[in-house]
């Protein structure tokens, strides 16, 4: 369908992209009441849009560096490394104009809601902040090295109820996989008997190769997710002593042995690789 407006917003880019998706979620519903039908055919891939300017702003870090580098906390980059970083950041907040489409796609097809859209992009401090914790820990890393273990710059949440948690996981998992989307990690902690509960799973973009994580969440486990950050966040400073992060444990495993297991979520795997993607634009 083509359009005589001059300049489209990015709402309404992302609008026309979910409406899409709505129609298309619908389409194996009308044909279920007739029996047995062929494999649903395969969803075309959304769009990029344009980068808002609220996000051009967090994520643009070609600039900003200071003469000495940069330091935080007891922590230090050199001007040289913190340029790095800030260029990455820079190429994440470009791959996120593709992945963003699909993701929210995704979401719309199989009935989520997505938990904190606004910070789908990671700050370029804490970018700084965990490189610089990488480099110390690892002696003898390089910033390139530090870099290329992050997963995160570009992360999402998808939240559903209990009952539609399965369902929808094996949903959004799948049409990822069909957009050519490839599944590099997938940590399913459902049924752990103590700790963390919930799916986080790592995604790399078929043409940019960003890698990005989607963490598959019921409300319960995403509460206790919120309720725990301050305790998980100082068990992994390096200056808590062992005896510390033991108590921390125990009382992270306590809020998380009270969340409800969805059925059949302990079993949820990754989604097979697809040989052809469907023509995928991430």
């Amino acid at each position: 369908m083509t359009t005589t407006t001059p300049v489209r917003s990015p709402l309404a880019r992302t609008t026309t992209a979910l409406a899409l998706a709505l129609a298309l979620a619908a389409a194996p519903a009308a044909t279920a009441a007739a029996g047995p039908a062929p494999a649903p055919a395969p969803v075309p891939s959304p769009s990029p849009s344009p980068l808002p300017a609220k996000v051009t702003g967090q994520a643009a870090g070609r600039a900003d560096s200071t003469r000495d580098g940069w330091s935080q906390d007891g922590l230090h980059l050199s001007a040289a490394d913190e340029r790095k970083v800030n260029a990455y950041a820079w190429r994440a907040g470009q791959a996120e104009r593709a992945i963003s489409p699909q993701v929210r796609a995704a979401a719309v097809l199989s009935h989520a809601t997505l938990v904190g859209f606004d910070q789908r992009l990671k700050s370029k401090d804490s970018l700084k902040r965990k490189v610089a914790t990488s480099l110390r820990e690892h002696r003898g890393q390089t910033v390139e090295q530090a870099l290329a273990s992050i997963n995160d710059a570009v992360r999402y949440t998808f939240q559903w109820q209990d009952g539609q948690y399965t369902a929808g996981v094996t949903r959004a998992a799948s049409v990822l996989a069909q957009w050519g989307n490839d599944s590099a990690r997938w940590k399913n902690t459902w049924g752990s008997k103590h700790g963390y509960k919930g799916i986080n799973s790592v995604w790399r973009a078929p043409r940019s190769g960003q890698p990005f994580e989607i963490q598959f969440h019921t409300a319960a486990s995403k509460h206790a997710q919120q309720v725990t950050h301050k305790l998980y966040e100082e068990q992994r400073l390096p200056g808590t002593s062992p005896a510390r992060k033991k108590e921390l444990q125990r009382k992270q495993d306590a809020v998380f042995a009270a969340v409800p297991v969805p059925a059949g979520a302990a079993r949820l795997t990754a989604p097979a690789r697809q040989q052809q993607p469907s023509g995928p634009r991430g």
